[in-house]
């Protein structure tokens, strides 16, 4: 068969399989986060975006009264941090609804180097633990990366096998999804590929962790929303500046960019997406995070994001 051929064959069974998600996740049994009411999207922060100084209580406080609901942590290590930050959620009432993973992108799951693959391992292990600790729901994993050194091919092959035989079993087991991440990682470089990845494993335990600002500059989110559709379990949020003529790109504060909100709220109607959107920003103080939860409001409004 001619490599035209075999790619053509490829990509109609990749649009067929994205425009309909697994069976997999039809089952009554899918987790909790699957399982929220339609319409219901609530409001989270990363931990990063929370001043510094102070205890977690503290800092938690500090989102909490900016009217997030929940906060996306970090890999934690050690038990007395993990003990501190279980406690600080109890008290200010701020879930910690998913961990952000530490090591896949230093450690990556389909580099070559075996002792490599394991430290990655190792922290999917210990943000497991930290989930199953916290109550979160999710970990965030950028499951592979591509360079000089790992063909696509490769990266591809390597993570899944990875993931499916050493990591899958110890996240149904915590009863905790594992969320891939689309990222700038020269990986799942479209809806199509992004929606094949996940639904190759035929597990409800691993699904999407969508970035709405990490696809715009060769994308459009609301598309990659409508594609991936109920495979999404979480999103980031953020904003994105491409000035193309010039090859210069802005991060920017939700609004402020090129983004075009109502139309990615109208998306995730459509696919009845319910669950956290965290924003992933620079840190600011108190008067900073109250005004970005309100931008955040006005999007879930369907409006945009500044007056």
């Amino acid at each position: 068969m001619s490599n035209r051929r075999l790619f053509l064959k490829v990509l109609a069974a990749a649009v067929g399989a994205a425009g309909r998600p697994s069976a997999v996740f039809a089952r009554q049994n899918l987790p909790a986060a699957a399982q929220r009411p339609p319409a219901t999207i609530r409001k989270s922060t990363l931990i990063s975006m929370l001043p510094k100084e102070g205890s977690y209580a503290e800092r938690f406080a500090v989102g909490r009264e900016a009217g997030f609901e929940a906060i996306e942590m970090r890999t934690i290590t050690r038990d007395e941090e993990a003990a501190e930050i279980r406690e600080a959620a109890q008290k200010t009432g701020l879930r910690v609804h998913s961990v952000m993973n530490e090591d896949h992108w230093r450690f990556p799951l389909s580099s070559s180097d075996p002792d490599a693959v394991n430290r990655s391992v190792r922290g999917m292990e210990a943000s497991l633990r930290n989930a199953a600790l916290w109550g979160s729901d999710t970990v965030l994993l950028v499951p592979a990366v591509v360079d000089a050194n790992t063909s696509y091919r490769d990266a591809w092959t390597r993570s899944q096998r990875v993931i499916r035989e050493r990591l899958l079993p110890a996240a149904r087991d915590a009863k905790v999804i594992i969320a891939v991440e689309e990222v700038w990682n020269k990986f799942l470089l479209s809806p199509l590929e992004f929606a094949r990845y996940v639904d190759e494993f035929e597990s409800p335990w691993v699904r999407a962790y969508f970035d709405v600002g990490n696809v715009v500059i060769y994308a459009y989110p609301q598309d990659w929303i409508r594609t991936l559709g109920s495979r999404i379990v979480k999103i980031h949020l953020k904003d994105f500046n491409f000035d193309r003529p010039n090859g210069r790109f802005t991060w920017k504060n939700l609004g402020e960019g090129d983004i075009d909100w109502p139309e990615v709220r109208r998306a995730l109607q459509e696919i009845g997406y319910a669950g956290y959107v965290t924003t992933e920003l620079p840190a600011g103080d108190a008067a900073y995070l109250k005004d970005l939860s309100g931008r955040v409001d006005r999007f879930l409004a369907g409006q945009k994001p500044v007056i």
